[in-house]
């Protein structure tokens, strides 16, 4: 490992003690359900996490907060909720439309987000799908004991929110504090959630083909695998995750 390298894993193991991952047993340090600010989260080790962050300009919150009066989302509404899923929605539309600075157009910069997503991949959790659009960041990741969502989450927005600056010389927020997060239900929610995070460079008019956007596992890993059905709870719609279950997953070597 040179130098350069050597630095970035420093940097990064920093980060996660900042934002008070474990270094050594796995403790009881999963949230379950919990709420910040607008929308419900689930934090349980074992499920697979569909996650979306954005940069702190991608989205105005005086425009998020004329949709949260206007659907009546309240911090105790469930995920499944219409209201909610129609607030994810409109965000999501807003985000696409390449709203804000949009830094993470930048290859310096999508290469640091990138990085910072691949680094504990296999140690903290595994990372199943992403992409690094302009101005937000799409992952699925299998979440591990004793690393809570939370905590990744903090880790890879303030590890990558210092090195950004650093590219950008600039000082002050680059992520916005919240996130969106919803457990995978079932293999066709699994399929769904993958297609969607792989394909949204080409729906939003950056490139014609998933594998053509750099900053993705489509780019990356090509095609994902398929996951066997039986190991997915088909009739669970509901606002209980499935059991914990162990699926197959595809590690990245890091070079």
């Amino acid at each position: 490992m040179d130098s350069h390298n050597e630095e970035q894993s420093r940097k990064a193991e920093e980060a996660g003690r900042d934002a008070g991952a474990p270094s050594n047993a796995p403790g009881d340090i999963h949230k379950g359900w919990y709420s910040r600010s607008y929308l419900p989260h689930f934090d349980e080790p074992g499920l697979q996490q569909f996650i979306t962050f954005r940069l702190f300009d991608a989205l105005p919150l005086t425009l998020l907060e004329e949709w949260k009066d206007e659907l009546g989302c309240l911090q105790t509404l469930p995920a499944t909720d219409p209201r909610v899923m129609e607030l994810h929605n409109r965000i999501a539309r807003y985000e696409d439309a390449h709203h804000g600075a949009c830094w993470l157009r930048q290859p310096a910069i999508a290469e640091v987000v990138e990085d910072t997503l691949l680094h504990f991949d296999a140690a903290r959790y595994h990372l199943l799908a992403w992409s690094v659009m302009p101005n937000h960041v799409h992952a699925l990741i299998e979440t591990r004991e004793g690393w809570s969502l939370p905590d990744i989450l903090h880790t890879w927005k303030s590890f990558s929110a210092q090195e950004a600056n650093k590219v950008l010389r600039r000082t002050g927020p680059f992520w916005f504090r919240e996130y969106f997060d919803r457990f995978i239900r079932n293999e066709e929610h699994y399929h769904n959630t993958v297609d969607y995070i792989i394909n949204n460079p080409v729906k939003t008019g950056l490139v014609d083909s998933a594998e053509a956007w750099r900053f993705s596992s489509a780019h990356r890993l090509g095609a994902p695998a398929s996951l066997p059905a039986d190991n997915w709870k088909t009739d669970n719609q509901h606002e209980t995750p499935p059991p914990k279950h162990s699926l197959p997953h595809r590690g990245i070597k890091h070079e």
